[in-house]
């Protein structure tokens, strides 16, 4: 097999593997049918997380914080110890955002077209490439002490996460936006055109349930940073933030694999620096940095002496005659030494904080299944699996309601959606274990063992249309899904401005039924703050937040 070809298997690698990445996210976004009479257990068709268990970062970052690797997540050594051997192969042929990223890098444009000594000179080594190391020190070391914040810039995570939550809602919007223009017009067989365009291209591209995220706009201003930094600089993620390259750049060092150099047959024509994705110096008489190489071969293909092959154990005679050629990570142990101790420093920063337990979110509902919350934040990796997944588009990321440490973690939020009962969705989807795989039968309960319970509905009598108005609303009682209901009706007499008595059913709440699902909420008919909410009191997760003192193992007097 020639060296072009190899290029073009990797070229069809990289696509192969970016559509599996975005077929399975668009498998996890699919509209189920619940009957809460069966109980029937519904399954995912597809292993939807298994792209995310294959990621050593986050395999890494979960045994360093929580002291375990999640079951799926020993898939990481697929790739780890392949790398050891023949270095980041994972970066040029396999990584979706590696992918992504050289795509944007590679789309023509006059106005950032480099040609000759500009091109050349973009693709030499530059210092802002250890900053990736840098930022993985100081994950690695907040991770020890507990906080996980490894999947703020692990690619999977963050691309499963740009993509789940900003590019498919934002794609659908706007599918849905144009129709609803072509049918403002207000010529009705134009309207009728572009609804029959739109019914026939969503089975096949738009085939998943339009749903909207909370703080989309945070996440969609660090995609469009991402994408705009490599249109300017090459693979800029790549070469110099991504924490995962840095990491398979440690493991790669010593690889078996690397890349040989024919000094007496080079004319110095630096083609091969025209095309190198990795920035990893090959051109003879260079450090070539093993570290920053993603195994592209483009530097070995645009040769056209043949001076540079790849091949197990190379001969490299640059490095025996020069040590200071010898290839190693760009770190100083000064700075290593820096950055453990600031990554060592968020976890009393964040903890010190007041949103994470002294004045904690009482609308902080975490899915059904979260472990307790210092584990939840020491597993969670914010891949947004579990907020896709949801059938009622209840779960968000958030944005500062768990503090900083918490940013883009999932939270229920009752008006936009509720928890079905007999859904387990998003306790199948989580690949680190901050949410725990339950049955049905787990969650509903059963006589001997209570139901999950995620939170506690509240009344507000004060804009309650039975207390407040004496008005009549049943509303809440009849969307309760639990039996027997959490919200019960007592009728009551209310005095109306004319003095006249009237009936009306007022809702009550009993704790000791209520689940926190928020159906009660989400169907409440009072605009703008509902009559009815849910707080987190009550979660089965948290003994220490209770409004039952039995809840806590406290006898009542």
């Amino acid at each position: 097999m020639t060296i072009k070809a190899v290029r073009n298997l990797r070229r069809i690698s990289q696509a192969v593997f970016f559509l599996i990445f975005f077929w399975l996210i668009l498998k996890t976004n699919f509209q189920p049918h619940f009957n809460p009479a069966d109980k029937v257990d519904i399954r995912l068709p597809y292993p939807v997380s298994i792209a995310l268990q294959f990621d050593p970062l986050t395999a890494l970052g979960t045994l360093l914080s929580s002291g375990t690797v999640y079951k799926g997540l020993l898939w990481s050594l697929v790739i780890l110890i392949p790398t050891i051997f023949i270095g980041r192969f994972f970066c040029g042929w396999v990584c979706p955002l590696g992918s992504l990223n050289h795509w944007i890098s590679e789309i023509p444009s006059e106005r950032l077209k480099r040609k000759g000594k500009g091109k050349i000179d973009s693709n030499r080594y530059k210092k802002y490439q250890r900053i990736k190391y840098y930022i993985l020190l100081a994950f690695v070391a907040a991770a020890l002490m507990g906080t996980l914040q490894i999947g703020l810039l692990d690619p999977l995570p963050f691309l499963a996460r740009s993509i789940g939550t900003v590019v498919l809602p934002t794609i659908h919007t706007a599918a849905l936006g144009v129709v609803g223009w072509f049918k403002g017009i207000g010529w009705p067989p134009l309207g009728n055109a572009a609804q029959a365009v739109y019914d026939f291209i969503t089975p096949v591209f738009l085939n998943y349930r339009p749903v909207y995220f909370h703080a989309i706009a945070s996440l969609a201003l660090l995609f469009a940073i991402v994408l705009i930094l490599n249109r300017i600089f090459t693979r800029f993620w790549c070469r110099g933030i991504c924490p995962l390259g840095a990491m398979l750049g440690i493991f790669s060092r010593y690889s078996l694999f690397g890349l040989k150099k024919d000094e007496a047959t080079c004319t110095h024509c630096q083609k091969c620096l025209v095309h190198c994705q990795g920035a990893d110096n090959p051109e003879i008489g260079d450090r070539w940095r093993q570290t920053e190489c993603h195994l592209c071969l483009n530097c070995q293909a645009s040769c056209p002496e043949k001076s540079l092959s790849f091949c197990f154990f190379p001969d490299q005679p640059d490095t025996k005659t020069n040590p200071s050629l010898t290839p190693k990570v760009d770190i100083t142990r000064r700075k290593v030494l820096a950055l453990l101790a600031g990554g060592i420093a968020l976890y009393p920063l964040f903890r010190s904080g007041d949103a994470f337990k002294v004045n904690a979110d009482s609308r902080l509902i975490r899915p059904p299944g979260s472990v307790a919350e210092d584990g939840f934040l020491a597993k969670c990796i914010r891949c947004g699996q579990c907020m896709r997944v949801c059938p009622n588009n209840a779960l968000h990321p958030t944005l500062m309601e768990s503090g900083l440490e918490g940013v883009w973690t999932p939270v229920l939020i009752p008006r936009i959606g509720y928890c079905e009962p007999s859904c387990t969705l998003c306790t199948q989807v989580c690949p680190t274990g901050a949410i725990l795989e339950l049955t049905v039968d787990q969650k509903i309960g059963d006589e001997d063992n209570p139901p999950v319970r995620i939170g506690t509905a509240f009344i507000d009598r004060g804009r309650c249309l039975p207390w407040a108005m004496g008005k009549t609303c049943i509303v809440c009682e009849e969307w309760c899904p639990v039996s027997p209901k959490a919200v019960y009706l007592n009728e009551e007499p209310a005095t109306g401005r004319d003095q006249k008595t009237v009936m009306v059913k007022r809702p009550f709440i009993d704790p000791d039924q209520c689940t926190g699902c928020g159906a009660c909420e989400y169907a409440c008919p009072v605009v703008d703050r509902p009559a009815i909410y849910v707080t987190s009191v009550g979660e089965t997760r948290a003994p220490d937040n209770q409004i039952l003192l039995q809840r806590r193992g406290i006898k009542r007097r």
